[in-house]
């Protein structure tokens, strides 16, 4: 009975290597030979084995990854399963046989799915034994185009995009009404951003090319004759609270608020008009001696000015890197860039066709309407914390773009966040009435408007003035932007 017994086993454990798993093979009397459980190893068990010699066993699929992929086919799928060793071949119903099928081990099979039909399909995996079909369907999906953004920009090309839909992974052209867009960047298999081309007043397809083919979106985005779009035509009246600049905005018949196209910076009007530019003291602090002498300044053009400081996004949009102290941060994107020179600084506006305020009209915004110390209305120095970030408040550092209350022109962050480059180089004021000026014709210096973080409130009054020179950078400096309405 032992040799028996011993041969008994041989014979299973052979046939298990090769395939051969009866259900029974741990029988109730807990003896892995006794395989039809009837409590005896003997002549009975050899013959169940012997009976199933030279079977082929059926592979089993556990799962399979990924589950879904372009109609295009192309996309290598990895499946798990039992007994898999002979796999033959891989078949997705709906899309036919898979290519480049790599039998890996017994447990794990690699293959290339086919172009396929959208929509689900069964997974099966062949060898000799017959067909085992995966637990979950593989769904093909074609690539596609959900949306452009923005929608609309200017003809003469210049508007970075950004394009979402799926498998867009990379994606190697991006073509707007059929002519090439400049950087293309895949950054993921939902988001391709690019720069338009020229284009012709009117709407226009969009195409996204990828090692998995083309997807094109009809009409999705429009090339306007205009630089800008309109988010707001009239005068908001619970921002723009002064009836009188509500209708000086409306008069020049220019739309309020709008959006730049190339660059996406948002942009309010303010129309042309006159103020007493210079010192305004607050109740804690004097003006220093540059400030006067107090003259009146008329603006005779309208023109549109940032209603933001320019961010660390934007300026990195434009020109690919960020030289902002306080970059990394989790909302960096959104805070002002600084460490931007007078000089660097003209290298953004040559590429976005801005430009940056004079002096007067610096002031004359920031104001809004005021004549008092600070742009809210007041010349309390305690009430500064709701305008400004400044050294009372910021902990040291930037903060993201219109986080404090807006002045009575909508424009954020005109007092505190960072210092304001402005176009004019610095100079004495003089006490004649001036229009629309622009400063001295040279200097050593530029001017530099709006106080900072790092600074007090003496800072953040309308009327003061800081200077230095045009090459130098710091965390505390950046800029807003300015420009004609046509």
């Amino acid at each position: 009975m032992k040799s028996l017994r011993v041969l008994l086993s041989g014979v299973v454990a052979v046939a298990m290597a090769f395939g051969f798993s009866p259900s029974a093979a741990q029988g109730q009397s807990g003896c892995a030979s006794d395989v039809n459980s009837d409590g005896v190893v003997n002549a009975a068990d050899i013959s169940i084995v012997l009976s199933d010699w030279g079977a082929t066993c059926l592979g089993s699929v556990t799962s399979v990854t990924p589950l879904h992929g372009s109609t295009l086919g192309g996309t290598e799928i990895t499946i798990n399963g039992t007994t898999l060793g002979g796999t033959l071949g891989v078949q997705i119903v709906g899309g036919g046989m898979c290519t480049n099928l790599q039998v890996v081990s017994s447990t794990l099979v690699k293959a290339v799915t086919p172009a396929g039909a959208a929509g689900a399909g069964a997974i099966t995996v062949i060898n000799a034994g017959g067909t085992a079909t995966a637990p979950s369907p593989y769904t093909y999906v074609q690539q596609l185009l959900t949306s452009v953004y923005p929608p609309a920009g200017i003809f003469s090309g210049g508007s970075a995009i950004t394009i979402t839909g799926a498998f867009l992974n990379g994606a190697t052209s991006v073509r707007v009404g059929g002519v090439a867009c400049t950087n293309v960047v895949a950054v993921n298999s939902t988001t391709v951003t690019a720069v338009t081309p020229a284009g012709s007043v009117g709407s226009t397809s969009v195409e996204v090319t990828s090692p998995k083919g083309t997807a094109t979106a009809a009409n999705a985005f429009t090339y306007t004759s205009t630089w800008y779009l309109v988010l707001e035509q009239n005068p908001n009246p619970a921002v723009v609270t002064n009836a009188t600049l509500r209708n000086a905005i409306t008069a020049t018949g220019y739309p309020w608020r709008v959006r730049d196209n190339g660059t996406q910076i948002e942009l309010v009007l303010l129309p042309g008009g006159t103020f007493t530019m210079g010192c305004t003291a607050s109740n804690v602090y004097g003006c220093n001696t540059d400030e006067n002498p107090t003259h009146s300044v008329t603006l005779t053009q309208a023109f549109y000015l940032g209603r933001y400081e320019v961010t660390q996004g934007q300026w990195v949009a434009k020109m690919g890197s960020n030289p902002s102290s306080f970059a990394g941060q989790s909302d960096s994107a959104s805070r002002p860039v600084e460490q931007v020179s007078w000089t660097t600084v003209q290298g953004y506006l040559s590429a976005t066709g801005m430009r940056l305020p004079s002096e007067a009209e610096w002031e004359y915004a920031c104001r809004a309407g005021t004549t008092t110390a600070f742009n809210n209305g007041s010349s309390d120095d305690a009430t500064v914390g709701t305008i400004a970030w400044y050294s009372s408040n910021s902990g040291s550092q930037t903060h993201a773009v219109g986080g404090k209350a807006a002045n009575a022109l909508g424009l954020y962050d005109m007092s505190g966040n960072v210092f304001e480059w402005v176009n004019d180089w610095y100079g004495d004021y003089s006490s004649s009435a001036q229009t629309n000026p622009t400063g001295p014709a040279s200097g050593s210096y530029r001017v530099l408007r709006g106080g900072s973080w790092f600074y007090n409130a003496a800072y953040v009054r309308s009327s003061y003035r800081e200077h230095t020179s045009p090459g130098i950078s710091y965390g505390i400096i950046g800029f807003r932007v300015a420009r004609a309405p046509s």
